[in-house]
């Protein structure tokens, strides 16, 4: 029965082995190194010494599982770093593409040096590019494209990927630690620094209280005010000459003199308070003295219903005389805008009375118990249509073959987009944290020990027959991009540590330095740096490879 267990056929055998693999890998992963730990790269490790030890699995199943765990991975990372994607592009996506793409020149400038001085059949280099930058869709392309312009196979480049993959995963994570080295990081001072940055942005609702004194406004009911200018704030509260206080509703009339509670767009709190008066010192907690009756609280949308609806939709105002100021979602406060658009999981501000307040809790849902409950429909259905998008021929001019984003892109592309924008479509995307970081961590796992299995049988016998010639290749074209480009990044550009680690391991497509990273990261900056330059570092590398072996022939 141990026979069968360890070298069978069956699937208990595949299961057990991969149990095996990662079970151990996992428990070496909390071993430091004076204070450095390899985290779950230590499951390759583990994976290759089964391989070696001949504990293989069937190579389709095998090739299942590793394309699966990476699919889970890479869609999970997209899911939680979507809805910030869009942002983090327009900040300093442009930048952050620039450094990826900068990555991949240097990786396919140092593989042409390499050929040019040591003499090393260019086709079977290619595929040590592809090993050392651990991507294996461009290595795909690469056969494909040969066997297409051919008519037949070139063994060398699953070779050279097999061979220089497990250096690679080395070399990457190798660059981080010694660029944290050269720059002295202290992750927690970084992290603090980072945070405060982050916090400053987040907060992009002002919120203060205004003196009316322009003339025009005398009279008018809050509605005709909010069109009167077009920017983004909210009338919460109103405090007349009398210290009387009321709920700021569409038709509250008001008056010269009178003191208002707004929440504004930071951008637009100028303009704001220039077009009302003046503004006037007084806290949050100076209006809550004032009226006793109106309270505030904050709620959960928790009620699919209302996922992705207009907030102006609800007719809080009208219906219960609450009046809703800001939305925090996902850390970033929002001005609660009737256009704004509610998702599953926000949490809002409403101001009113407390029997109000609570109808409209019961409204919203307010139940964290069912943001709780996981909600697998929209994962698989964003799944098939990320591998339908990565098989679908992209025609480029120029290019004699069509090129695919593959089985790692398409979930990527596809996971970012629903998590944006599958609120619209009413879709419930919402994951809570820890099943996410688990389903992360099933993906990352299942694809290293496939990895480390399917390429450990080769592995010894290639490096005892030459093949290390071809390792110390893949480490170079692996570790002078890292180290380059990184070094430019933090020297001269002054990109924060977690960006640039996110960055260079995008710009490498790869999964493992990202887990590693994320082992001993206190936040999810790298993982939002990683999606934001990876579908176009991996469309590029599916194209580059292609392109290198169409020119080689």
């Amino acid at each position: 029965m141990i026979q069968d267990l360890l070298f069978g056929e069956t699937a208990a055998h595949a299961i057990f082995i991969l149990a095996a693999a990662i079970a151990l890998g996992a428990s070496l992963s909390k071993l430091k190194i004076k204070g450095v730990s390899l985290g779950s790269t230590w499951i390759l490790f583990v994976g290759l010494l089964f391989g070696h030890l001949q504990m293989g699995i069937n190579p389709a199943v095998l090739s299942f599982i590793k394309d699966f765990g990476l699919i889970l991975f890479i869609y999970s990372i997209g899911m939680q770093v979507g809805p910030g994607f869009f942002s983090s592009f327009k900040k300093q996506g442009i930048g952050l593409n620039l450094l990826a793409f900068s990555v991949v020149l240097l990786g396919i400038l140092t593989t042409c040096i390499i050929h040019w001085v040591s003499g090393t059949n260019f086709i079977t280099l290619i595929g040590v590019m592809t090993g050392a930058t651990t991507n294996t869709p461009s290595m795909g392309a690469a056969q494909q494209a040969y066997a297409d312009l051919t008519g037949t196979a070139e063994p060398t480049i699953a070779l050279g990927y097999a061979v220089a993959y497990p250096l690679g995963v080395i070399g990457m994570i190798s660059a981080i630690i010694l660029l944290k080295a050269l720059f002295k990081i202290d992750v927690e001072k970084e992290d603090a620094a980072l945070r405060e940055a982050l916090k400053e942005e987040a907060h992009t609702a002002d919120l203060l209280t205004v003196r009316i004194t322009n003339p025009q406004i005398d009279g008018r009911k809050v509605s005709d005010v909010g069109r009167l200018i077009n920017r983004s704030f909210v009338i919460s509260r109103i405090m007349h000459e009398d210290n009387s206080v009321e709920l700021a509703e569409a038709q509250s009339i008001l008056h010269k003199d009178d003191r208002v509670f707004i929440v504004s767009d930071m951008s637009d709190t100028e303009a704001v308070v220039a077009f009302l008066g003046v503004p006037v010192k007084m806290d949050y907690e100076d209006w809550e003295e004032k009226n006793k009756e109106l309270v505030s609280r904050r709620m959960m949308v928790t009620n699919p219903n209302f996922n992705g609806k207009p907030l102006g939709n609800l007719h809080l105002r009208s219906r219960f005389s609450v009046n809703v100021t800001r939305i925090n979602r996902a850390g970033v406060e929002l001005v609660a805008t009737p256009s704004l658009e509610i998702q599953i999981g926000d949490r809002v501000t409403a101001v009113g009375t407390e029997m109000a307040l609570q109808d409209v809790s019961r409204m919203l849902g307010n139940s964290m118990k069912k943001l709780r409950e996981p909600n697998i429909i929209p994962m698989f259905v964003g799944i098939l249509l990320g591998v339908f998008v990565g098989t679908i021929p992209l025609h480029i001019s120029g290019i004699p073959l069509p090129v695919k984003l593959g089985l790692a892109g398409g979930p990527m592309m596809v996971a970012i987009l629903i998590s944006r924008f599958g609120p619209h479509l009413h879709m419930v995307t919402y994951t809570t944290i820890s099943a996410s970081l688990m389903l992360r961590e099933i993906g990352i796992s299942l694809f290293l020990a496939a990895v480390g299995i399917s390429s450990g049988g080769e592995f010894i016998s290639t490096v005892l027959n030459g093949g290390y010639f071809w390792i110390l290749q893949g480490f170079l074209i692996t570790i002078i991009p890292v180290l380059l480009i990184g070094f430019i990044s933090r020297k001269w550009l002054k990109l924060d540590y977690f960006s640039m680690m996110g960055m260079l391991a995008g710009g490498m497509c790869n999964p493992m330095a990202l887990a590693f990273i994320n082992s001993s990261s206190p936040n999810e900056q790298a993982s939002v740096s990683y999606s934001t330059v990876y579908p176009l570092t991996m469309f590029l590398r599916v194209i580059f490879a292609q392109i290198l072996i169409i020119l080689a022939i």
